[in-house]
């Protein structure tokens, strides 16, 4: 009976052996991708999703402004005397 901890190493290193799996590096064409000269800003350039990233994180933005605006506009009122 060989117990988790005898096992361990070569678990260990078959999980992080580069044989196991390939990965494509993707890089160079996402690199020809966003140098792309097509007059479009580096947001949009990615597609749909950084499309929708970049309006939900501009959403947020200007919604927490305004909300920290509009809580320092109300601290700086005089309490009403009851």
């Amino acid at each position: 009976k060989q117990h988790l901890f005898n096992k361990l190493p070569v678990l260990a290193s078959r999980a992080f052996s580069s044989s196991a799996r390939q990965l494509k590096n993707k890089v160079p064409e996402a690199q020809k991708l966003f140098q792309e000269d097509n007059g479009l800003p580096v947001h949009i350039k990615g597609g749909t999703g950084d499309m929708m990233l970049y309006r939900a994180t501009m959403t947020l933005t200007i919604a927490g402004t305004c909300y920290s605006l509009y809580w320092l506009l109300m601290a700086s009122m005089p309490q009403k005397k009851a």
